[in-house]
C-alpha cells in the first residue's frame, strides 16, 4: 500500500510522471477496452458454443440408443417371425422345449431376457396385438418372471442412503405371433436391461465423442431411474478412470427440470464430484410417464484451460503493445524529461544533505521556462545555505551550554541509582540469610526437643518389658510397635538435624513391595485407634516394586488414615487399596488409594489443604499434607485428592517405579 501512495503521489506531484501519464493515456485505456471487448466475446462464444455442442451430442447419445432399441426389436420380430420358432409352435413342443430353444436365440442375439407368452386373457388384456418397443420399470417380481438371473443384475447399491435398488429399467419388445388363420397364438417378448450396462453406454459415448483419443478425458453418458444413475461411465476420480459413479443421484436442480417438468436441460452441472457441461432428457414409457433421463456431458476444466490458455495470449499481446508504444511515447518525450530528470536528480542530492549542488546550465534558452526556474532555484539554495549555517553555529553554542549545566547533575544521578541498586542487593541477601538462619535453627531445635523426650520414653520402655519379665510376651507386639515409631521418631530427627546442617534430606532409598508397607502402617494405625469404632478394608493388588524410603512412605500413610479417621470422626470404614500405575499399556510405578467416609472437603479448601499450615481443625497445625507432599516429591512421587462434600475424601499416592530428585506440585483431582 506504502509503494501504491509513493507512485500516486510522483503521478500527481512530479511533470515527468504526469506528461508520461498523459501521453499512454489514451493507448492504455484503448487497449484495455479492446482486452475487455475480446474477453467478453470469447466468454459468451465459448459457453454459447458449449451448450449448442452438448444439446448436440444429447441428441445423437438418444438417436443413438433409439437406433440401439430399434435393432434389438428388429432382432425380436426376426426370430418371433422364423420358420424354426413357427415350425416349433406348429409341433406345439413343449413350454420347457420352446424355451431351451429361446434361451440359445436370447445369447446368440445379445438380449438380456426373450420370453414366450402364450395366449390367454391375462396376455391379451397386458399386451396390444402389433409389435410394441418402448421402456419399461419392473418390479423385482416381474423381472424374476422374464429371468431369474436378471434380478441380480439389476441391483444397484445407492452409495449415499446405503441401500439396494432392485427395480429394473428395460427395453422391451412384444412381438404378437398368429396362425396361418390370424388367429393369436401368444407373444415372443424380447429386450436388454439397462441397469449396470457397462457396454451399452460406453457404446453410446463411443459413438457421441468418436475423435477422442483414450488417453485424453473423454465426455460421458449416464441412464438414470428416477434420478439415481443405474449405469454410467463418470468416473469417481480423474484418478480412478475404472471406478464409475453407479449407485449416485442426480441435483436437485435436474431432477426438478428434467423429471418434474419434462424439459431438456443443458447447462453447467456438478456430476458426482466434479464440474461438467451437461446435457440431460427425460425418458417416458409408453403410457409418456417420465421414468429416467439420459444424459451426457464433459468436463468444464479443459475448457476453462483453454479460455485461460486464450486470455492469457491476448494478456501478453495487449502488454506488449502497452511496453512498445510507451516506449515509443517516452522515447519521443526524452528531450523534454532531461532537464527536468536532471533538476530532479539535484533536488534529492540537496534532501540527502549535499548542500553544494546547483542546478548550473540545463543547455536550453536563457529566455527558456526551465532556464529561468533553474537560476530562482539556484539562488534560493545560496540563501538558504548561508542561514542554514548561521543556525548550526547558534545550536552549538547552545548545546555547549546545555551540557556543562546538566554535567554535574548526571553524575549525581548515576551515582544515586547506583547506591539504589546496591541497596536492594544487600536488602535482599540479609533477608534470605535470615530466613536460612531462622529455618535452621527451628529445625535444630526441633530435632532436639523431640530427641530428648524420645530417649525417656525408650528408657522407660526397655524398663516395663524388663518389670512385666514372663508377662511380657503378652504385650510384646505393641513393645515392638512402640520401639519401631521410637526409631521412626530418631530417624525424623537425625533427618531434620542433617538438614538443619547441610541443608537437605538425605535418607536411603531402596526397592521396595508396597503392600507390606500398607499393611505396616494399617496395623500401627489400628493399634492407636483400639478405642475408636473402625473398619479396616483392605484391597492390596499392587505387583510392581518401586524405589521409595520406607520410613516416610510408612509417615505418609500413617498420616493420611489419622485424617481420615478424624474426618470420620472416629467411626466409619477406611479402604486401602493399591494397584500397579498403567498408562498407555506402559506401568510407570504403584498407586495407593486411601479412602474415607468423612465429611469431606469443600471446593474452596481442596485447593489449600497441601499450603503449609492450612488446617480447618482446632488442634492441627497444617503440616501433615504439606510434610507428606514434600516427603513424596523427593522421589518423583506425588499426591493427588478427589473429594465430595458430605461423603468423603479419596487420596491416591503415585509411586514411580524409578525415584527421580525432583519436585513434583501435587495436583488436586
Amino acid at each position: 500500500m506504502s509503494n501504491l501512495n509513493k507512485w500516486l503521489y510522483r503521478g500527481r506531484s512530479m511533470v515527468r510522471y504526469r506528461l508520461l501519464f498523459l501521453t499512454s493515456a489514451p493507448i492504455l485505456l484503448t487497449l484495455l477496452a479492446l482486452f475487455a471487448i475480446t474477453a467478453y466475446w470469447s466468454v459468451h462464444y465459448t459457453w454459447q458454443s458449449a451448450l449448442v455442442d452438448v444439446t448436440e451430442r444429447l441428441h445423437s447419445a438418444n438417436n443413438t440408443l433409439t437406433q440401439i432399441q430399434d435393432r434389438k426389436a428388429a432382432t425380436v420380430e426376426n426370430i418371433a417371425n422364423s420358420f424354426s420358432f413357427q415350425n416349433k409352435l406348429n409341433q406345439a413342443e413343449s413350454p420347457q422345449e420352446i424355451k431351451q430353444w429361446l434361451n440359445t436365440q436370447k445369447q446368440s442375439a445379445q438380449l438380456d431376457f426373450l420370453v414366450w407368452h402364450p395366449a390367454n386373457s391375462q396376455t391379451e388384456q397386458s399386451f396390444n396385438k402389433q409389435t410394441e418397443t418402448y421402456f419399461q420399470v419392473l418390479a423385482p417380481e416381474q423381472t424374476a418372471q422374464l429371468d431369474q438371473q436378471l434380478t441380480t443384475s439389476a441391483q444397484v447399491r445407492h452409495q449415499e442412503q446405503d441401500y439396494i435398488e432392485q427395480r429394473s429399467l428395460v427395453s422391451r419388445t412384444q412381438v404378437p405371433v398368429f396362425t396361418s388363420d390370424s388367429e393369436l397364438l401368444g407373444y415372443l417378448d424380447g429386450g436388454f436391461l439397462l441397469n449396470n450396462n457397462y457396454p451399452l453406454v460406453d457404446q453410446l459415448r463411443d459413438t457421441v465423442y468418436p475423435l477422442q483419443q483414450k488417453s485424453q478425458q473423454q465426455g460421458s453418458v449416464t441412464l438414470f431411474l428416477g434420478d439415481l444413475r443405474i449405469t454410467t461411465n463418470v468416473p469417481t476420480s480423474a484418478q480412478l478412470t475404472d471406478h464409475r459413479a453407479t449407485g449416485t443421484l442426480v441435483s436437485n436442480e435436474v431432477k426438478q427440470a428434467v423429471l418434474n417438468e419434462g424439459k431438456v436441460w443443458a447447462d453447467k452441472a456438478y456430476v458426482y464430484d466434479q464440474w461438467y457441461i451437461a446435457g440431460y432428457q427425460p425418458l417416458t414409457d409408453k403410457q409418456d410417464n417420465i421414468i429416467g433421463m439420459l444424459y451426457t456431458g464433459y468436463l468444464i476444466s479443459p475448457l476453462i484451460k483453454t479460455y485461460i490458455t486464450n486470455l492469457g495470449e491476448v494478456t501478453v499481446i495487449v502488454l506488449l503493445l502497452l511496453l512498445v508504444s510507451g516506449f515509443i511515447v517516452y522515447r519521443g518525450a526524452r528531450d523534454l524529461f532531461r532537464p527536468i530528470e536532471h533538476i530532479h536528480r539535484v533536488v534529492k542530492l540537496i534532501q540527502i544533505g549535499k548542500d553544494e549542488q546547483r542546478i548550473g546550465d540545463l543547455g536550453l534558452s536563457d529566455k527558456h521556462e526551465l532556464t529561468q526556474l533553474a537560476k530562482q532555484f539556484d539562488n534560493m539554495l545560496n540563501q538558504l545555505q548561508y542561514r542554514n549555517i548561521q543556525i548550526q553555529e547558534a545550536a552549538h553554542e547552545l548545546e555547549s551550554k546545555v551540557e556543562s549545566r546538566t554535567a554535574s547533575l548526571k553524575e549525581k544521578t548515576e551515582q544515586l541509582e547506583l547506591h539504589i541498586q546496591l541497596l536492594n542487593q544487600t536488602q535482599d541477601k540479609l533477608i534470605t540469610s535470615e530466613k536460612l538462619a531462622a529455618l535452621g535453627e527451628l529445625t535444630a531445635g526441633i530435632a532436639h526437643e523431640i530427641n530428648n523426650p524420645t530417649a525417656v520414653i525408650l528408657g522407660n520402655v526397655e524398663l516395663i518389658r524388663l518389670e512385666l519379665a514372663q508377662d511380657a510376651p503378652r504385650v510384646e507386639e505393641e513393645i515392638d510397635a512402640i520401639l519401631t515409631q521410637i526409631d521412626r521418631i530418631r530417624n525424623i530427627t537425625r533427618s531434620l538435624l542433617q538438614y538443619s546442617r547441610q541443608g537437605g534430606v538425605q535418607d536411603q532409598i531402596t526397592w521396595q513391595h508396597v503392600n507390606p508397607i500398607v499393611e505396616e502402617s494399617v496395623t500401627l494405625v489400628r493399634t492407636g485407634a483400639k478405642k475408636r469404632d473402625i473398619q479396616f478394608v483392605k484391597k492390596l493388588n499392587a505387583s510392581v516394586s518401586v524405589e521409595v524410603n520406607r520410613h516416610h512412605l510408612l509417615q505418609v500413610l500413617v498420616n493420611l488414615q489419622m485424617n481420615g479417621i478424624h474426618a470420620m470422626q472416629g467411626k466409619g470404614t477406611l479402604r486401602l487399596e493399591t494397584e500397579d500405575w498403567i498408562e498407555n499399556d506402559k506401568t510407570l510405578g504403584a498407586m495407593i488409594h486411601v479412602v474415607d467416609e468423612g465429611s469431606g472437603i469443600s471446593e474452596s479448601n481442596l485447593k489449600r489443604i497441601f499450603d503449609p499450615f492450612f488446617t480447618t481443625k482446632r488442634e492441627g497445625t497444617g503440616l501433615g499434607l504439606s510434610v507428606s507432599q514434600s516427603i513424596l516429591s523427593e522421589t518423583g512421587g506425588e499426591i493427588k485428592v478427589e473429594s465430595t462434600l458430605g461423603q468423603g475424601s479419596r487420596f491416591t499416592l503415585y509411586l514411580p517405579v524409578k525415584a527421580e530428585q525432583h519436585t513434583i506440585i501435587s495436583q488436586v483431582g
